[in-house]
């Protein structure tokens, strides 16, 4: 569906982007648009690909016409940039705003006056049952794309929704790797909390997949196996040689859960479940509210949510053979100091 077509990336320089850069820039794919307002990591990436099918592009998805310049002429998005800090958003939360839902409005409200085919959006787990600000501007980042793809003419409009991706720029695993490395301690928050655990491959398929398969509204989520802090932390100081090194235990931090949720239990019992991934269909009720005080959802009230706490449990020699995945961790095994490929 990709040959000779223009795929554009937004937020194309994060880690996300650059995956997908790597998985399509060999293909038979017409040109990819990278969008950002990182003139450096443009540079960088421009410097480490040297390709011509790839260009950039200047400007934020805040600014409604820098969006329109990009996206003419595309046939399909990729809508990857975002705030997504957990910390940060607290801190600014109409940042926040600005960025995840304003800016994905400016996508896909460009993307269908351009005729663009099809968009996919990128969600996250901390949408689900949101406590802070970044899930928050997520949870209605999804609103947003649910309600656009009722008047999205001919242009297809849908998420995917991940949980933790491993070794993405501020995940916990190179911070582990470094304070190992460096010989410091290890600072977990708490042992016994959970996270979904996916390669930075793994979320390009779940992309790849919502592409080839989804339909206006829906929510992609691929199943995905949990491991708790505790057992990260003993598969990287095992991986390493340093099965002693020092842990300390600094507490959850402002923001935090003690276990993710991909589905909530209104969406699981809706969900369609397709062996590796669960789709999610829109909520397609009109103002007409009136049926829904006389007739509920029993099939609601039995459902439970899909969570890291109740999904697959990763072990230490699980969890140790999911990490070796990791170009970086396979170079830190072998005593190099690195820091992982973004």
């Amino acid at each position: 569906m990709f040959k000779d077509k223009t795929l554009l990336i937004t937020g194309g320089t994060g880690s996300f982007g650059n995956a997908v850069l790597r998985r399509f820039i060999e293909s038979d794919v017409g040109e990819i648009r990278i969008f950002s307002r990182d003139e450096k990591k443009q540079d960088d990436m421009r410097k480490r690909y040297g390709s011509d099918k790839v260009k950039f592009y200047i400007g934020d998805v805040r600014d409604f016409q820098s969006v329109m310049n990009v996206v003419r002429g595309v046939d399909f998005i990729y809508h990857a940039a975002a705030l997504k800090q957990v910390p940060s958003c607290e801190f600014y939360p109409l940042e926040a705003v600005k960025t995840n839902v304003l800016g994905t409005e400016n996508v896909l409200e460009a993307a269908v006056q351009a005729g663009v085919k099809r968009v996919v959006c990128l969600s996250t787990d901390k949408a689900v049952y949101p406590i802070n600000a970044m899930g928050i501007s997520k949870a209605l980042m999804e609103k947003v794309i649910v309600a656009k793809s009722r008047s999205s003419n001919d242009t297809v409009i849908c998420a995917t929704r991940y949980g933790n991706v491993m070794a993405s720029r501020g995940s916990v695993i190179p911070l582990f790797t470094r304070q190992i490395q460096n010989g410091e301690p290890i600072t977990i928050t708490d042992p016994a909390m959970t996270r979904f655990m996916m390669t930075l491959e793994d979320a390009v398929d779940l992309v790849l997949f919502a592409f080839n398969n989804g339909e206006p509204g829906e929510i992609f989520v691929q199943k995905a196996p949990a491991a708790t802090i505790e057992t990260l932390a003993a598969a990287l100081t095992s991986l390493l040689g340093k099965p002693d090194h020092k842990i300390n235990v600094i507490g959850t931090r402002h923001g935090e859960k003690l276990f993710e949720s991909l589905l909530s239990r209104e969406e699981k019992a809706a969900a369609e479940d397709l062996g590796g991934y669960y789709r999610v269909p829109p909520d397609l009720r009109d103002l007409n509210y009136g049926k829904y005080f006389e007739v509920g959802e029993v099939k609601i009230s039995e459902a439970s949510e899909y969570t890291s706490h109740n999904t697959t449990r990763l072990d230490i020699d699980g969890m140790k053979e999911l990490l070796l995945k990791l170009p970086f961790i396979r170079a830190a095994v072998d005593g190099e100091l690195v820091e992982p490929e973004l």
